[in-house]
């Protein structure tokens, strides 16, 4: 499967922005899906996941109540919400397919990945 991670971009600290991962090549609707995020300097780092029906998702404490992760099972594409975009959340978005169907903040358990997209937020 070949991911597309898209929707990132400058926006100030409060703003939202909505990234979106499509796949594509097969689709990845029997796979969990994550969002991780590499800042400058700093290892990447889980943010979000979702199960493979949408029925379970996991945060991050960082982003608990600002983002929401959901998933278009018809357009095969998972969506990130962020909402209060504070300037720690400055980073490089990544979106990845589980292994498996349920989500997990061990990036070792997602196989592919898509090239990421960039979220510069401003004070």
């Amino acid at each position: 499967v070949q991911l597309q991670a898209s929707g990132g971009g400058l926006v100030q600290a409060g703003g939202s922005l909505r990234l979106s991962c499509a796949a594509s090549r097969r689709s990845f609707s029997n796979n969990a899906v994550g969002w991780f995020r590499q800042a400058p300097g700093k290892e990447r780092a889980f943010v979000a996941a979702i199960s493979w029906r949408g029925s379970s998702t996991q945060y991050a404490d960082s982003v608990k109540g600002r983002f929401t992760v959901v998933r278009d099972v018809v357009k095969n594409t998972v969506y990130l919400q962020m909402n209060s975009l504070k300037p720690e959340d400055t980073a490089v978005y990544y979106c990845a397919s589980a292994r498996g169907s349920y989500g997990s903040n061990n990036y070792k358990d997602y196989n592919y990945w898509g090239q990421g997209t960039e979220v510069t937020v401003s004070s």
